[in-house]
């Protein structure tokens, strides 16, 4: 039976049956569905509701189109429960299933409540660390009920604060802001307590106390009360008590070694961040610990600061307190080149703080012989890396390295030592610091290598480049006997020993008595 026998013209409208083939029904079909006056109208209601930009779904399709067309349109979908894969999806993009009543209905946001996380001046402490630290308190002042006095005040910036004890005066000072003599039980609640110190760390919570009110680094100005402290109350210097010039010339040596390490801006700014990644906390902690000054290597040694000030009272010929080019150039006898003299005098590594024109001032010369003396650390290379970069470009290069030991070789051929060619010289210094570029130098290319400070020597210092070409043995046997120390530590300990042998021979001619060494005035 052909498909055109099955359709019911009544039902498709039609005038009379189909007189075509089965493989032309469909175009005879659409042709008979548009010649239809529903037709017409349909096409012209779509194109007015395009030009007016109408939803179609105004338009009552439904009652234009033959039942033919509507029985071959898509099924709806099954009604899905709440359980079923993509029903919230479904929901939330299709405004058309959502209720009437709830979209009238603002349902109540829930916020979620985020915790406070930074605070202007810390943390406040946790209720048990508090509750604790205020017991410890009010254990101390039990027997103070009017306050404590400053010289009362270390037992509890020990215990309490877990400070070095010569912070103590500092403390109370931060806590007695009116200068009354006394600091009451409520002053140290509000200020430990209340301010958050207590929960700051060690380094957070020396700064704030050292510091200026609204500034926001330390001077070093600011060191000196500590300074004043300890040497008025360690057992190590306690023979420098009477005499009041050279307990100011410590004070200072041992500020200015700190900002020379640690202050690495070189701003004369000493910021929080210096202030944490240096180790002049832990040096501060141990003066407690230990008597003997002298075994805390960090800037607080007082054999150190006898060498350094020692050596530029050597230098210092009138002792007017300054140095020339003329005094410098005999430091080490006459081991450093003429023209690294003149790029520390014309200030490159660093500004003078002497305010007479070419003379370094005794400050300017500890920055001088700590970098002299200790070429592996940072703070030398950097100092170094700026007399040698005589553009001041950031780099090295072969140029600049022929410029500085041109003299070095003149000075060997002076002194009959066979010469080294530059070309040796400058592959030797390759091999040794391994650059990422063979043909120039960076900062930090020197930092990576462990040579870095021979590679000074080499180019301005005569004695340790013949040192380091002959492998010094007794160089080498003090570096494997303690390799903590550093090469500044080691020259330290030398020169005491000459020194000091030096003094005992004036002693004995003197008849003086055996005490600890003592700057020439």
């Amino acid at each position: 039976m052909d498909i055109v026998d099955i359709l019911d013209p009544e039902l498709l409208h039609l005038p009379s049956p189909l007189k075509t083939s089965s493989h032309n029904i469909a175009d005879e079909l659409f042709s008979h569905w548009l010649s239809l006056p529903q037709t017409a109208s349909l096409v012209k209601c779509l194109i007015d509701d395009a030009k007016s930009k109408s939803n179609y779904a105004t338009i009552n399709v439904s009652a234009l189109m033959p039942s033919v067309f509507l029985s071959n349109a898509t099924p709806p979908l099954s009604p899905r429960s709440s359980s079923s894969p993509g029903f919230s999806r479904q929901r939330a993009s299709s405004p058309s299933l959502r209720s009437p009543l709830k979209s009238s209905v603002k349902e109540p946001k829930q916020e979620e409540l985020i915790p406070q996380f930074y605070f202007l001046h810390g943390p406040p402490p946790a209720k048990e660390l508090k509750e604790q630290c205020i017991s410890m308190v009010d254990h101390f002042f039990s027997n103070f009920i009017d306050g404590l006095h400053v010289h009362e005040f270390k037992p509890i910036t020990k215990e309490v604060c877990k400070l070095p004890s010569f912070l103590s005066s500092a403390l109370f000072r931060k806590m007695d802001p009116d200068s009354s003599g006394v600091v009451t039980r409520d002053a140290f609640i509000k200020y430990w307590i209340d301010g958050n110190m207590l929960t700051m760390d060690t380094a957070s919570q020396i700064y704030n106390i050292l510091r200026q009110q609204d500034c926001k680094y330390l001077r070093q100005a600011d060191f000196k009360p500590l300074l004043d402290e300890l040497l008025a109350t360690h057992p190590g210097l306690e023979f420098l008590r009477t005499t009041c010039e050279f307990q100011e010339r410590y004070a200072e040596t041992v500020i200015y070694r700190i900002f020379y390490y640690i202050n690495r801006s070189g701003t004369g700014c000493l910021t929080p961040r210096e202030l944490k990644r240096g180790n002049l906390i832990a040096a501060m902690q141990q003066l407690d610990e230990e008597d003997d000054i002298n075994k805390i290597f960090r800037y607080f040694s007082y054999e150190h600061f006898y060498v350094i000030y020692c050596r530029f009272w050597e230098l210092d010929g009138d002792h007017d307190c300054f140095i020339d080019k003329d005094n410098l150039i005999k430091y080490g006898n006459h081991a450093l080149t003429y023209r690294i003299v003149d790029r520390i005098f014309s200030q490159a590594p660093r500004k003078f703080t002497s305010k007479v024109e070419g003379k370094m001032s005794y400050e300017d010369f500890v920055y001088f012989i700590l970098a002299e003396e200790d070429k592996s650390s940072e703070p030398s290379l950097e100092y170094w890396f700026k007399c040698i970069d005589l553009d001041g470009n950031g780099v090295i290069t072969p140029n600049e390295i022929h410029f500085f030991f041109e003299e070095q070789l003149h000075r060997m051929e002076s002194i009959t030592q066979e010469p080294v060619h530059f070309n040796d010289i400058l592959c030797q210094i390759i091999d040794m610091i391994k650059p990422e570029k063979e043909n120039c130098l960076t900062l930090q290319d020197l930092k990576g290598s462990k040579l870095s400070g021979n590679v000074f020597n080499i180019l301005f210092n005569l004695n340790k480049f013949m040192a380091f070409e002959t492998r010094d043995p007794f160089l080498i046997r003090q570096e494997r006997e303690d390799p903590s120390l550093t090469e500044w530590d080691r020259f330290a300990q030398r020169e005491y020993v000459r020194l000091s042998m030096e003094e005992d021979v004036e002693e004995v001619s003197n008849g003086s008595a055996d005490e600890p060494l003592e700057p020439p005035f």
